[in-house]
């Protein structure tokens, strides 16, 4: 391909609540680009609040994109967010817009640049062997089955996601492979653009002062009666979304198995563990610039806006 029909997209990584959003629309507002969601949990419509989209204000005008664009019966994908990621990036190169996406969830990344190997079709058979499994062993069976099957794999799939963990295992099974590995074969990268990847890397009292201060400010703005309205919708109990973190614990207050303020400090260290859990997968994205600081920090902003200018000059 002509090096002149390779365009730069800027690629910000980095744990939870470190203020990627921030950074991306001040970034956008400076060189003429557009954001790109890059994170599981904001595709789905209804499900705002808990896993941090941005509000309009926030957005300051700038154009989103992959926010809201799945009912929370669908499935998100690796391979199906590359599909329409890759819509976005051809109608803003002919918009001659710069894409910024706001990475949450390191996998679509990798899926995105790197594309990602065949994997084996679903077995209904062995996905009901694993589920029966969880209630016969305790809390924590399908994780420790899948670091013996792929300890990678392990490492980033939360162990109270059953439907990932479930996946995963079965894949492991099936290809006689672990998952991990299949991701880095066969693989069909990005054509026509080229990485800049900018990673937050904050200090961890600030990043989880900040996970404790999103969470209240979460649950000020309404979140609970954001799950009691997306549970009275008549949404099935076992959509996808309702296992992001917070939703699954503020159903259980819901449902008077806990308390708020129990499921606060649940939904508290679950963030802080995700956010953990992020940054080892980001640490390994190759080619990436680390700032320390969080994204609203204006030296911070600074910072990155300089190495996306070195980068772009030196391309």
């Amino acid at each position: 391909m002509n090096k002149n029909s390779v365009l730069p997209l800027v690629a910000i990584v980095g744990p939870t609540a470190s203020g990627k959003s921030s950074l991306a629309v001040w970034l956008a507002q400076r060189l003429g680009g557009e954001v790109v969601a890059c994170d599981s949990t904001q595709l789905y419509r209804g499900f705002d609040l808990g896993t941090a989209k941005p509000s309009a204000s926030e957005r300051q005008g700038v154009r989103h994109h992959l926010i809201d664009v799945l009912e929370p019966t669908e499935e998100a994908t690796a391979g199906g967010y590359r599909e329409r990621a890759e819509e976005v990036l051809a109608d803003l190169r002919l918009r001659k817009r710069l894409p910024i996406f706001t990475v949450g969830t390191g996998l679509y990344l990798r899926a995105l640049l790197l594309g990602l190997a065949e994997v084996p079709r679903r077995s209904e058979v062995l996905r009901e062997r694993l589920r029966a499994s969880v209630a016969e062993h305790r809390a924590g069976h399908l994780h420790r089955m899948l670091a013996r099957l792929d300890a990678k794999s392990a490492t980033w799939i939360d162990a109270a996601d059953e439907k990932k963990l479930i996946r995963a295992i079965e894949v492991c099974i099936l290809a006689k492979k672990p998952l991990s590995q299949l991701h880095r074969d066969g693989r069909n990268p990005l054509q026509g653009w080229r990485a800049v990847k900018i990673g937050l890397a904050p200090e961890r009292e600030a990043l989880y002062a900040r996970v404790y201060a999103r969470t209240d400010s979460m649950l000020a703005k309404g979140w609970m009666e954001e799950v009691k309205g997306l549970v009275a919708s008549g949404l099935p109990r076992d959509a996808k979304p309702f296992d992001f973190i917070g939703y699954r614990e503020l159903r259980k207050v819901l449902e008077k198995e806990t308390s708020l303020e129990q499921a606060r400090a649940a939904i508290q260290q679950a963030t802080r563990r995700y956010a953990k859990r992020q940054m080892t997968w980001f640490r390994k994205e190759e080619g990436t610039y680390w700032i320390s600081g969080l994204g609203d920090d204006r030296e911070v902003q600074k910072r990155a806006l300089a190495r996306i200018h070195m980068e772009l000059a030196a391309y």
